[in-house]
Parts: C-alpha cells; sequence; structure tokens
C-alpha cells in the first residue's frame, strides 16, 4: 500500500459552495451548486469523470480548445455508452503544428460548433462529478480561461490527476530519489507509458475521447495497484 503524503487538502466544499452563491450566470450557478463529493468520501463510491480536451497549443491565454472529451466512470464500471465528445470551433487559426498533433483539420472544425455553443451541455455532463484528468496544468486552465471569455466567470473545481499520482510513486518516493541519486533517469508518467507499467492496452493517442477513457482505466489501475476502494478522495484530489 502506498504511504500517504500529509499534504492540506484544499477545502473545496466550501470554495464550490461560495461559488455557487456568487455565481451569476445560470449555467454556472447550476454546475457549482451540484458541487462535488465531500473530501472523506471513498474513492469506490465517487461518480467521476474523465476529461481530457486536445488544444492548439499549451498557453492557455494564446491557445484555443479544439477537442472535448468525457467518459463517466467508477471504479467498478465505465460508462462508454454516456461518453460525449464535441469537437468545437477555436477562435483562433489552426496552425500546421497543431494539426500534426491531434488530426483536427480546417474541414474539421468548418462547421463545428462554437465552444459557447455546447458550454450548457458540458458543465452539466461535469456536475456533481469529480473530474479525473492525466496532466490538470491543460484542462483546469483551458476551460477556466474559455469559460471566463465567454461568460466572465471563471470555472476552477477539484480534479483527480492520474499525472501527479504516478509522479507521487514513480518521481517523488524515496525509491525514486535513490534511483536518480545512482543516476538512473526518472521514469516516465506520459499517459502512454503509464498505462503500458500496468499491463493496459495502448491506444491512439492525442484523440480527446480516447484518451479520456485510457485516463479512466488508468485510475482503476493505480487505486487497485497503489491505494484502495477506501481511499478517501480528499486525499489524492487537487
Amino acid at each position: 500500500m502506498l504511504m500517504r503524503r500529509r499534504t492540506q487538502i484544499p477545502d473545496w466544499t466550501s470554495y464550490l459552495a461560495h461559488r455557487a452563491a456568487a455565481a451569476q450566470d445560470p449555467r454556472l450557478s447550476r454546475f457549482f451548486t451540484a458541487g462535488a463529493p465531500a473530501p472523506e468520501t471513498p474513492i469506490g463510491e465517487a461518480p467521476l469523470v474523465a476529461l481530457d480536451m486536445e488544444t492548439t497549443g499549451l498557453d492557455a491565454r494564446r491557445n484555443s480548445i479544439v477537442s472535448i472529451g468525457l467518459v463517466p466512470f467508477t471504479l467498478g464500471r465505465i460508462a462508454v455508452t454516456e461518453r460525449r465528445y464535441w469537437i468545437v470551433r477555436p477562435r483562433r487559426t489552426l496552425n500546421a503544428e497543431s494539426v500534426t498533433f491531434h488530426h483536427i483539420t480546417h474541414a474539421d472544425i468548418a462547421n463545428a460548433p462554437e465552444l459557447g455553443d455546447i458550454l450548457e451541455d458540458l458543465l452539466d455532463a461535469l456536475a456533481g462529478r469529480l473530474a479525473v484528468v492525466h496532466y490538470r496544468h491543460i484542462e483546469r486552465p483551458f476551460l477556466d480561461v474559455a469559460v471566463k471569455a465567454r461568460l466572465g466567470e471563471g470555472v476552477v473545481y477539484p480534479m483527480i490527476d492520474t499525472m501527479s499520482l504516478e509522479a507521487r510513486i514513480h518521481r517523488q518516493s524515496l525509491v525514486a530519489r535513490f534511483k536518480r541519486w545512482i543516476g538512473r533517469p526518472p521514469a516516465s508518467i506520459r499517459l502512454f507509458d503509464s498505462r503500458a507499467r500496468y499491463g493496459l492496452p495502448p491506444y491512439q493517442g492525442h484523440h480527446a475521447l480516447t484518451d479520456a477513457l485510457a485516463t479512466a482505466e488508468l485510475l482503476q489501475a493505480q487505486i487497485a495497484h497503489h491505494y484502495s476502494p477506501e481511499t478517501p478522495v480528499g486525499t489524492i484530489w487537487s
């Protein structure tokens, strides 16, 4: 069993309640009112949703979201039939590098909705569930900036970051630090390599829906190997 780090648990419950009372837009009010599982909720009882986005770059203030994938799940079941996937038209022109990376072309976005057009559906699909991502420093700031640009209010909420969980084990543990001290390179914590460590099948990456599914499966494997269904969500969310 993985030793838990003594870290301060963010008071997401109070934050979400405050945002629910202060939100001006009814879509955001509904989202924040739904809240999130309490920090003491066992991960095995928490409603989860894997979230992935493809973007035109890595800077949330200069680049745009081009696709979003969502897959609701629990530790025991992945609700593939409830998956959601959107290609959205970015406010900035696609560049050749981003097209090569995520394979979403000018033709794909020509008749795609603008993010604001699907925002209500997206927020409703996320509401009340604990979002699971692989590298929260993409999904969290990109969605916050995009929502703020359209509604005048941002959206920040708790997430479980499967990359962060891998880092705890393979970058920050005493064993990992010793391996670095003797000159061994750090383990990769990218989604593809992280899945391989648990014997999960390889998927074609850089598709928002496929990567969301891959992230859901990865969290299930991480909990099975290093935690337990009784692990409080507040000890692993960010």
